[in-house]
């Protein structure tokens, strides 16, 4: 595949479908990326955008996990490390490094977030019959992190439970940190 990454981002854009209507037997519609080497994905109702890789803002007091805050159309978005967050070290930016731009619910408003990845895979529809609950044990993140594992192709792609990952206590001290710096 020798695409930019100019290309890949709004081919990605358009394999993103409208929801069909939820029942329990539809598949997964998941932005698969790749993190250290390993493949997550997240559900695409989560995601609002893609954005390559920016300067970041690094704001003092921040948890570890938080690489800084960019401005995104003059809305100020903190970004997370996913790596760091799951207690690993950060992975050097490339130039298939980008920000998914994610909505998670936080005390009952939305919030914008940036997550940076190593790169965005694609679009995948994950039948239900091909998720599996998460391990009990062997996972190299918390189980609590993971909502399911997904198989595809002959491989997992870890499911993250998003509203998890991006824990209320964790998120409000990123979010009231971003707030001061705007």
């Amino acid at each position: 595949m020798n695409t930019t990454h100019a290309q890949v981002v709004p081919e990605l854009r358009k394999q993103i479908k409208a929801p069909a209507s939820a029942g329990a037997a539809e598949p997964a519609q998941v932005l698969t990326f790749v993190l250290a080497g390993e493949l997550y994905g997240i559900g695409i109702l989560s995601i609002k955008e893609i954005i390559s890789y920016t300067a970041l803002t690094t704001v003092p007091m921040m948890p570890s996990f938080a690489r800084g805050v960019i401005n995104l159309r003059g809305a100020v978005v903190p970004v997370v490390d996913l790596l760091a967050r799951f207690g690993k070290p950060s992975s050097e930016v490339t130039k298939r490094t980008c920000i998914v731009i994610v909505e998670v619910q936080m005390q009952g408003e939305r919030q914008d977030i940036g997550i940076v990845v190593d790169a965005v895979n694609e679009v995948l529809d994950i039948p239900a019959s091909e998720i599996e609950p998460p391990p009990a044990f062997g996972s190299s993140i918390r189980a609590d992190f993971i909502q399911g594992m997904g198989k595809v192709r002959g491989r997992f792609v870890i499911l993250l439970a998003l509203e998890q990952v991006m824990s209320t206590n964790d998120m409000l001290a990123l979010q009231s940190a971003a707030e001061n710096a705007h």
